[in-house]
């Protein structure tokens, strides 16, 4: 066969397999999307739902239990079965979804992004088994399964690309998979716009000259955020190990329920239960409580350590933005401005990927500030 025919038919096959993963996973994620806004409603409209995280926490044990899931590790466990070439159990998705709706429904502080990564391997990994895909294709279509839930739930098809490819590869980045990954996170997006998800895009305020001065406050800030992407990550597994000292899951469920609940209500908000997307457009615009970072991440690091489901990413935001309008703004940086350089930089440090998080500022707050977030974070990716 020549050279240029195989080639095209290989193109071929991705484009059709990565399209149809695509596709599917768009369907998918948006029925995810709707869910989890609805458990989001529904917690609004009666605040008493909090009170029943601990309960919650019991019926994800429960249910994870029965389908024979006893070490679930979340996302980790999906990437280090593509990057070791190994099936997803497919298992995962009906009970990351299930128990990402119950999180948020009772009032756990976590993110959904997370739970589409999971959601997206283990649905590509039920396309791989039944069509008896070899372990090679299997894990560039566990990319395209991680890439179009991404995509479909942000709306970021650029960023949901690079990102599945960067974070299931061990060391060098597997770009025979960037093109599958580019159409999957494409058809997802488009499913999902089709379907009325909105894309995830914010108006960036106070972009400063590019001047030494305002170069410095970004990089002072940078730094910081990258440091707090440290206390981020070690906070959250922190409270895995010492969680893991409670052998019954139950009761770890049930004490981590507790404490977030019971948090929430002694402070009087709201604000620190579910993703909190509303915080973070308030701080976009130059208002956050000062101790709104601190707060989340530690309720954050809570609910996932006691082993709610959800995600890290979107609380990455939360804390990202938040201490970025506060600590911007005593930098001398605009607020708004400080907090997008805060969230793109935290970001960048929680998931050390920096040409993502670069792609990812792009797609949310345009190009206009584009030399600030690539130095900020190239400064958090080297502290992180």
């Amino acid at each position: 066969m020549h050279t240029w025919l195989r080639y095209a038919l290989v193109f071929l096959k991705w484009l059709l397999w990565a399209a149809v993963i695509g596709m599917a996973l768009g369907f998918i994620s948006t029925a995810f999307h709707y869910s989890v806004d609805f458990a989001q409603e529904l917690r609004l409209a009666y605040p008493w739902l909090l009170c029943l995280l601990p309960a919650g926490g019991l019926i994800i044990v429960f249910m994870y239990r029965a389908c024979g899931v006893k070490d679930d590790r979340g996302a980790n466990a999906v990437l280090e079965a593509t990057i070791n070439g190994e099936p997803v159990k497919k298992r995962v998705a009906p009970l990351i979804f299930i128990g990402t709706v119950l999180t948020h429904l009772f009032g756990g502080s976590a993110g959904r992004e997370g739970a589409a990564l999971q959601l997206g391997g283990s649905i590509a990994g039920l396309f791989g088994g039944v069509f008896h895909i070899k372990p090679g294709d299997g894990r560039v279509l566990t990319i395209c399964g991680m890439s179009a839930a991404f995509s479909a739930l942000f709306g970021t098809p650029i960023t949901a690309a690079v990102f599945a490819v960067s974070v299931a590869s061990a060391g060098a980045v597997q770009y025979a998979a960037l093109f599958p990954s580019v159409v999957s996170a494409f058809a997802g997006f488009l499913v999902s716009s089709a379907l009325g998800v909105p894309p995830t895009r914010f108006e960036l305020l106070g972009i400063p000259a590019l001047e030494a001065a305002p170069v410095l406050q970004v990089l002072a800030l940078s730094v910081l955020a990258g440091w707090l992407s440290l206390i981020f990550c070690k906070a959250i597994g922190g409270v895995h190990r010492l969680a893991g000292r409670v052998e019954s899951p139950y009761l770890r469920l049930f004490l981590g329920g507790c404490t977030v609940a019971a948090a929430s209500l002694l402070l009087g908000t709201r604000d620190y239960c579910g993703a909190g997307m509303d915080v973070i457009a308030r701080a976009l615009s130059g208002r956050a409580e000062p101790a709104a970072f601190i707060l989340k991440l530690l309720l954050t690091a809570v609910t996932m350590g006691a082993g709610f489901k959800g995600g890290e990413i979107v609380p990455s935001f939360f804390v990202g933005a938040t201490f970025g309008c506060t600590a911007g703004a005593l930098l001398g940086l605009d607020p708004a401005f400080g907090a997008a350089m805060g969230l793109t930089a935290l970001f960048c440090g929680v998931t050390n990927c920096p040409i993502t998080a670069i792609l990812l500022s792009v797609e949310l707050f345009g190009g206009g500030a584009l030399p600030f977030f690539a130095l900020a974070c190239a400064a958090s990716y080297l502290l992180s």
